[in-house]
């Protein structure tokens, strides 16, 4: 919507400039081709100097110039003032922030698939690794799949193992960051890998069953 309001007020501008008539050197109508009012808008956008092209401007067409420096000027500012509450904003924040890491697992069955989340808890010590607690939520939200509706921030597609039982990772995980300590941040926290797939549906870990691999990011 910002560069739209841009856009349409040096559109309009250099409407107003082509169809508001001038005077030329001997005093009969002139009206300035498009190109020459967009050429004005445009030395006159960056502010370089002011210059009346390619004949003194009537008074008309320098009100209505004026006019159109001010709105661009609105325009300019309403703009960017957008973008900075954008960029500010905590929820745009967290929809483009992303964290990307690496991870090997082995003695996994050849051939499987497997669930794979962050879990909340950075702690790896029980042996069925329970210590890691439930699946990263700062959000709350339902368990799902990334990228495809409601899901947990925690929540990763499935893995597959090789013919040896290992599964290089190379992930890259949107809606979290790596660190800095926002509310979305999994730095600290777990990586497990679940005996069964996700099915990316049931409730409250896509029925992964049991937890077989644990590691802290």
């Amino acid at each position: 919507m910002p560069l739209v309001i841009v856009i349409a007020v040096y559109a309009i501008s250099v409407l107003g400039l082509a169809i508001i008539p001038g005077v030329d050197n001997e005093g009969q109508p002139w009206r300035m081709g498009f190109f020459h009012a967009f050429y004005v808008m445009s030395y006159t956008a960056t502010t370089i100097g002011f210059g009346e092209l390619p004949y003194p401007f009537s008074e008309a067409q320098r009100a209505w110039l004026i006019l159109s420096i001010y709105l661009s000027v609105i325009g300019w500012a309403y703009a960017i003032g957008t973008i900075f509450a954008l960029i500010s904003d905590p929820n745009f924040r967290r929809t483009v922030a992303h964290a990307v890491f690496r991870a090997r697992v082995s003695g996994l069955k050849p051939f499987g698939e497997h669930g794979f989340h962050v879990h909340e808890k950075g702690d790896c010590s029980a042996v069925d690794a329970s210590s890691a607690g439930p699946h990263f939520n700062p959000f709350t939200s339902v368990h799902g799949r990334a990228n495809a509706g409601d899901h947990h921030s925690g929540d990763m597609d499935n893995v597959v193992s090789n013919a040896e039982g290992v599964v290089q990772l190379n992930v890259h995980l949107n809606g979290v960051t790596l660190g800095g300590g926002a509310i979305n941040d999994i730095a600290g926290r777990a990586l497990v890998v679940h005996a069964a797939p996700d099915d990316y549906t049931s409730q409250p870990a896509g029925n992964a069953g049991a937890r077989v691999a644990c590691g802290v990011i």
